[in-house]
């Protein structure tokens, strides 16, 4: 991907950094192997369309994940949320996402809740990156992030959504 140009385009990018350090550390911590006290999890899922209001969730040691939405047409496709903590136990990952890239239902609603955590960084996106393709993040405007949530935004969301991502600072006993 070719970054922004112009002066507010270069403060988009220089603002994309960080967050997306912040992802790939989240990710790293969530190899096999790295954190003794929780294994990262991954586990699949139908969305379903219908209109109706749909809730999956999972936990990992003292934190937890949960998506909710409604989505219309289509069949139901095959989706998964993906946890991690960092081997530190400073960082909890969530992830949700379709792995065939592109979701063709209509999102109506979605939300992403963490449990155990505050959110430092989330991300939207209407397309999730496979093969040559790149995850194409949905603008600004359409989703809210809150400390504990991050949810589309009514009126300005345009209905397609492929992945979530979530990274949330897990709290610390200070000695």
């Amino acid at each position: 991907m070719a970054a922004p140009s112009g002066r507010s385009g270069w403060r988009a990018w220089a603002a994309l950094v960080p967050a997306a350090l912040l992802c790939l550390a989240a990710w790293a911590a969530a190899e096999p192997g790295t954190a003794p006290g929780a294994a990262p999890s991954t586990a699949e899922f139908d969305v379903r369309p219908g209109g109706e209001v749909h809730s999956f969730s999972r936990s990992l040691g003292d934190y937890g994940c949960t998506f909710t939405y409604s989505a219309q047409g289509g069949t139901n496709e095959q989706w998964q949320m993906n946890m991690g903590v960092s081997e530190d136990d400073g960082l909890f990952s969530c992830s949700v996402w379709r792995p065939q890239g592109k979701s063709y239902l209509f999102f109506t609603q979605f939300k992403a809740e963490v449990k155990g955590a505050k959110i430092e960084h989330a991300m939207a996106y209407s397309q999730a990156a496979v093969g040559a393709q790149s995850d194409i993040p949905l603008k600004q405007e359409e989703f809210e992030v809150s400390e504990a949530a991050v949810s589309h935004r009514e009126g300005k969301f345009r209905f397609e959504l492929s992945k979530l991502t979530i990274v949330a600072k897990t709290p610390r006993d200070e000695l």
